[in-house]
């Protein structure tokens, strides 16, 4: 299934994407796509219900972030051999993490604001992972299974914020409007190899990130039982789980974003987001 939240900012409502690419509203059966609701006994449910029997709904609203109230989110960096190779980092023997802030998270299409004086606003394409159910420990094997889904991410950064200073990278990765996540939540039955999705970036028409989730050095269900061991993952949580190369801070010279700027990006069957780029205005 793909899976969506759809509406004004705040209110958004859930629903799913019907064969023929229509929104059909959700909101008689859950209240939300979040919590609960993104369990694997919940999505069953979801499953079984005939698309064509849920109301449609008109018109063409706005796409809200894929997932609601997100406790969790959570990053991985360094991810990818390709992109460790354009900065110069060696390769990581276990996962890098840090977090980025909920309070970050937006709408797939929603503009996204560059932090006031920032000169080294950056931009990353993302496979996001979706928890759905509770979990500590869980092996690798089972990983897949507390699984709901898996969504695109531009994981925003800046650059100097996040390396220049002193303390954590999550400085630079937590400024409000930081966080797209959607337009879909597709469920694992839809993806056929998590671990070969084509994933690409342009800014301004202009192709920058044109990559595949093969070259990930640690994949999407080992990502998820190392990070169990740390902590409990929670139904709604999110992972976002690394970048290929391509990123502005990894040009010669580097390239960062300015206001203006559109920057679209999308993985294989996981949908696509399109962001104007602006200045901060609280």
């Amino acid at each position: 299934m793909k899976l969506v939240r759809f509406g004004h900012s705040g209110k958004e409502k859930p629903g799913l994407i019907d064969a023929q690419g229509k929104i059909r509203d959700l909101s008689g059966h859950i209240p939300d796509l979040a919590g609960a609701a993104l369990s694997k006994k919940s999505l069953a449910k979801i499953a079984k219900i005939k698309p064509e029997k849920l109301p449609l709904v008109r018109g063409r609203p706005r796409f809200g972030p894929c997932v609601g109230k997100v406790g969790n989110f959570i990053a991985v960096g360094l991810n990818y051999a390709d992109h460790a190779a354009e900065t110069g980092a060696a390769i990581p023997v276990e996962p890098i993490l840090f977090n980025k802030a909920p309070s970050c998270i937006i709408g797939p299409n929603d503009d996204v604001m560059i932090p006031k004086g920032s000169q080294k606003t950056d931009w990353e394409v993302e496979l996001a992972i979706v928890i759905g159910e509770r979990c500590s420990y869980v092996s690798e094997k089972d990983a897949m299974s507390v699984i709901a889904g898996f969504c695109v991410c531009n994981d925003v950064s800046e650059r100097a914020y996040q390396t220049e200073g002193t303390g954590q990278w999550m400085k630079g990765k937590g400024c409000p409007t930081f966080g797209p996540l959607g337009p879909w939540l597709v469920t694992p039955d839809e993806i056929k190899d998590v671990q070969n999705l084509g994933m690409w970036l342009d800014v301004n028409g202009k192709r920058m990130q044109n990559g595949s989730t093969k070259t990930m050095i640690f994949g999407a269900a080992f990502v998820v039982s190392y990070i169990s061991k740390f902590m409990m993952l929670e139904p709604g949580d999110v992972i976002t789980t690394g970048t290929p190369p391509g990123v502005g801070m990894g040009m010669k010279p580097p390239v960062y974003l300015k206001s203006g700027d559109i920057v679209r990006l999308g993985i294989e069957g996981l949908g696509e987001q399109k962001q104007l780029f602006t200045a901060w205005h609280a």
